[in-house]
């Protein structure tokens, strides 16, 4: 990706994952890093990494999270206003009500809270500014 241009985020997480051809290939694996400085913001928060088995971005919230039910239900008002549903697991997941297809992911560590984003859905600001302040 050239300097200077500002890719999309699905282009962004793009860049970052090997090819098949490269996983054992130390200098494009330094060309790769050499990109995370210049991560995306996304409705305003840093992204901060991508899941290791997801793959998929994760952004700051800059505070931690203790789930309660007042938070969990706000959560839940927030996945019915984008038509979707609140799956519990290990953390809680935003899945589309057509299909089941994950949006998001928020995870409550005690360093602090993150949430990891579908990169290509269309409404991922509103989604992740959403989440944002229904988590305050």
């Amino acid at each position: 990706m050239p300097s200077g241009d500002t890719p999309t985020l699905g282009a962004y997480v793009a860049s970052l994952k090997a090819a098949r051809d490269t996983v054992r290939d130390r200098a494009a694996f330094l060309e790769r890093s050499g990109r995370k400085p210049h991560a995306p913001t996304v409705a305003g928060l840093d992204m901060v990494g991508l899941g290791g088995s997801c793959g998929k971005p994760a952004f700051g919230l800059g505070r931690t999270v203790t789930f309660d039910d007042a938070n969990l239900e706000r959560l839940e008002r927030v996945a019915a206003e984008f038509d979707c549903f609140v799956e519990y697991g290990a953390y809680p997941h935003l899945k589309l009500l057509d299909g089941g297809v994950e949006l998001a992911a928020v995870q409550d560590w005690s360093v602090g809270a993150f949430v990891f984003l579908r990169p290509g859905y269309d409404g991922k600001e509103a989604l992740l500014s959403a989440i944002d302040t229904a988590l305050r």
